[in-house]
């Protein structure tokens, strides 16, 4: 039996539906998407004062974990 073939995909929608959504204009979790894995993993976010850094870094810990 396929995926297609399931109500699987309904019941995937429905959840999203009734799910928080969080767009990620930055594109900082896919840049550091990119970066897991690899032997250089270190990441280096330079930004002003103030500028989210810490919140955006609890974020992708709740993502990553």
């Amino acid at each position: 039996m396929y995926y297609l073939d399931t109500d699987m995909p309904k019941i995937n929608f429905e959840k999203m539906l009734n799910d928080e959504i969080y767009v990620d204009k930055s594109m900082l979790i896919e840049k550091t998407n990119r970066m897991i894995g690899r032997r250089s993993c270190y990441v280096c976010i330079t930004r002003p004062r103030r500028f989210g850094k810490t919140s955006n870094m609890s974020m992708l810990g709740l993502i990553i974990h």
